[in-house]
């Protein structure tokens, strides 16, 4: 087995103070390490001058999903603390009318759906158990299912004219990754800044967090560039944090996760392609939405569906020509992406030298610029 498929290969040691626990204090101002494959060469850069490195006509494509507050917390019908993980947004649009649940729950009308998640408490409740988040938001135990998932009925108390959509808003909590440890993690900044400003369509559990470092004053500057902008898709799902376990790195199965790409960005990308404009993925969730999309045909096709698409060193790249990305974590299969793209070594060689300049890592850290 080659370096570029051991696990053990993709290893590095970060100090835990490199581990960023808040944003930078204006996206644009966060640090870029610029990597050029073609030459090599490494920049210590800020996040505001990406611009330099675009040339008119050029394509950002980003990814418009929002991230929606995940974890819920309340008590078990028979005390006890609980706390859901939804891994999903609720499908409201199926969602189904209930007149009183029977329990605990304050009298009005209904609007219930049924979720998959995580759920973590100190004894396991049976089918049939009830959850009370607050006076808007309960749920029922359904079923337990494989990979420690559950099946629940959440129900949503709309006689006070809130939307079943509204009352999530209100009583969840912004899904932080494992890896920060403040206290405070139900902070007000985190709704704003957990969130890219493309965020539109509710349904990740994580950000894609390339797109973080994205200012107005910023985009204004790409627009006076003439620097086009088009959307996708992707939810990032709970397996973006799922720990490789597996020696030979092509044993991994890959987690799937929903992605939609319109007509119009697809004619957009293809276009900049054809035109001999470069196509700049904004993060390795965008990075895969399109090598998905161009999987059949090397042409980004409109699509819709679930991406299990899998990208470790030895893919071709079919339609990405540079990426914007955070440093990911070591062994981890977003890791694998980017050195697929750029080459393990060179890939590894540039975390070493962020991590000699100090930068930040993971979700709140710093970006980095690869042209390959």
């Amino acid at each position: 087995m080659t370096s570029d498929f051991d696990l053990e290969s993709y290893q590095y040691e970060l100090e835990p103070h490199q581990i960023a626990q808040l944003p930078a204090d204006k996206r644009e101002q966060s640090r870029l390490l610029v990597l050029d494959c073609h030459s090599d060469r490494m920049q210590d850069m800020k996040f505001i001058d990406i611009p330099d490195f675009f040339n008119p006509g050029d394509l950002l494509v980003v990814n418009d999903t929002r991230v929606f507050p995940a974890r819920l917390e309340g008590r078990k019908d028979s005390g006890g603390k609980v706390e859901l993980f939804l891994l999903e947004y609720p499908d409201f649009n199926n969602s189904f009318a209930l007149e009183e649940p029977a329990g605990l729950s304050p009298p009005g009308k209904f609007r219930c759906v049924t979720v998959t998640g995580l759920l973590k408490c100190s004894k396991k409740p049976k089918p049939g158990s009830r959850f009370f988040f607050n006076r808007d938001l309960e749920g029922e135990m359904l079923q337990y299912l494989d990979d420690s998932k559950v099946k629940v009925r959440l129900c949503f108390n709309v006689s006070s004219g809130l939307t079943p959509e509204d009352i999530l808003l209100a009583s969840g909590r912004i899904p932080l990754p494992p890896y920060i440890h403040r206290h405070d993690k139900d902070h007000p900044q985190d709704r704003e800044r957990y969130q890219t400003l493309f965020a539109r369509k509710p349904g990740a559990v994580a950000a894609p967090t390339a797109g973080l470092h994205f200012s107005e004053s910023l985009l204004s500057k790409l627009d006076e560039k003439n620097i086009r902008i088009a959307p996708v898709t992707l939810h990032v799902g709970y397996g973006t944090f799922a720990p490789v376990r597996v020696r030979d790195i092509r044993d991994h199965k890959i987690h799937e996760e929903y992605v939609k790409i319109h007509t119009e960005s697809a004619e957009l990308i293809n276009h900049t392609r054809e035109s001999g404009k470069r196509v700049w993925a904004v993060g390795t969730t965008t990075a895969r939405t399109l090598e998905f999309a161009a999987a059949e045909t090397g042409q980004v096709e409109a699509k819709q569906g679930w991406c299990g698409l899998y990208i470790y060193p030895g893919y071709r790249f079919k339609v990405v020509n540079g990426l914007i990305t955070n440093f990911h974590l070591p062994g981890s299969s977003l890791l694998f992406l980017v050195a697929a793209l750029a080459g393990r070594t060179r890939i590894l060689r540039a975390y070493n030298k962020a991590m000699q300049l100090d930068y930040r890592f993971y979700s709140y850290g710093d970006a980095m610029l690869i042209i390959c």
